[in-house]
């Protein structure tokens, strides 16, 4: 089954649901009412192995009231909380330095005790929003007024399961390329992988999530390691009948080191949709039946086109820039293939929408154009 909530639900998500007749709790966030919520516990107390997926961490609150019997309230919390999860692979990175901080004690942090340069965000985080990296100890106190000046907007926004800026986790600055992977694992623990994406950044100082990108060759090179990685990291967390979307880092040498794990959900925002667009695969409808890809026929015949998401975050001088319109004509015009234009209320969350597109032939033009524009050029 599934629950649904706020922020956003995409229409690939909506005729999944229809057209599958897929069972959804009925929650205040969910668009779709098709099953009561005392009907879903009771299914979960009669079925500790029943599946369930969100489409947003801000269905964690229901869970942890409602579901308070199995094992899923456990399992959130601690691929959640970055410090919870740090500490529960130390066995796996017993060299890996991080330290939690409570947020009114950051200006004391001693900060010529730290490698330099090192990653600060909140403990309990979303969609990069209070997360930066620290090159010198000079830039230390500019930076901590940046992150009260960033949280003080969004903070409303996300509840407490989502964004909770009450701790902090400093924590070494990970070498190597990036990769976001959508995957689930089933019911003995075996991961399964749905989307692999590479992430790409627009400067050694950029944490931002503008772009995503997936390809036969990035599925094809690292879809058995991968494999591997998550197949550690949920034996020691004790994950079955879990999706989740994860963060690692890729270094010269091979030596991959997760970033993050988030519960129960795909890529937020229904970025894992980006599946469909790539593939013709259907997240949702794998995770639940369950099914997995047949990567070696699915790769086989996919060509060397490119396929984006390109995040349009609301960030650096729009921040607090009055904006009152956003111009997606525009936005579209920078790039030879849209596939699908997904605006936001740009005055309510931190972000003008997000964009899936491709481009032929491996060519990524058109994503670091993007990656290093600061979006002034589309608002007024």
């Amino acid at each position: 089954m599934l629950l649904l909530d706020q922020p956003f639900v995409s229409n690939f998500l909506r005729r999944t649901l229809v057209e599958n007749a897929l069972p959804v709790i009925n929650t205040t966030g969910a668009e779709t009412q098709l099953l009561a919520e005392e009907t879903a516990v009771d299914c979960f107390r009669d079925n500790p192995a029943q599946l369930l997926q969100s489409n947003s961490e801000n269905s964690f609150d229901w869970i942890a009231e409602n579901l308070a019997f199995s094992d899923l309230p456990r399992q959130v919390a601690l691929l959640k909380d970055k410090v919870r999860f740090r500490e529960q692979l130390q066995p796996l990175y017993p060299d890996f330095r991080f330290q939690a901080v409570a947020a009114n004690e950051l200006e004391r942090v001693d900060v010529e005790a730290l490698p330099l340069p090192f990653i600060i965000k909140p403990s309990v985080g979303f969609f990069s929003i209070g997360v930066h990296k620290v090159n010198t100890i000079a830039e230390w106190p500019d930076l901590l007024d940046a992150i009260q000046r960033e949280l003080a907007g969004v903070t409303a926004v996300f509840p407490e399961q989502v964004l909770d800026t009450t701790t902090f986790i400093i924590e070494a600055c990970l070498a190597g390329d990036e990769y976001a992977i959508d995957a689930y694992f089933n019911d003995i623990g075996n991961p399964v992988i749905l989307n692999i994406m590479y992430h790409p950044f627009g400067s050694a100082d950029d944490v931002s999530d503008r772009a995503y990108i997936t390809s036969a060759s990035i599925v094809s090179r690292n879809l058995e390691q991968f494999t591997g990685l998550l197949h550690e990291v949920g034996s020691l967390a004790g994950l079955r009948n879990f999706p989740l979307h994860a963060e690692v880092r890729v270094d010269d040498n091979g030596h991959i080191v997760p970033i993050e794990f988030n519960p129960l959900r795909f890529g937020g925002w229904c970025a894992v949709d980006m599946a469909h667009f790539a593939f013709a695969i259907n997240p949702y409808l794998m995770f639940l039946r369950p099914e997995k890809p047949d990567w070696e026929n699915i790769l086989a015949v996919k060509g060397e086109e490119i396929t984006g998401l390109i995040v349009l975050d609301r960030s650096g001088p729009l921040t607090t820039k009055p904006v009152t319109h956003f111009d997606e004509r525009r936005l579209l015009s920078q790039f030879s293939h849209p596939l699908d234009w997904r605006p936001i209320d740009f005055n309510r969350y931190p972000v003008f929408g997000f964009l899936f597109m491709e481009t032929p032939g491996g060519d990524t033009a058109e994503i670091f154009k993007i990656l290093r524009s600061d979006l002034t050029e589309f608002v007024r």
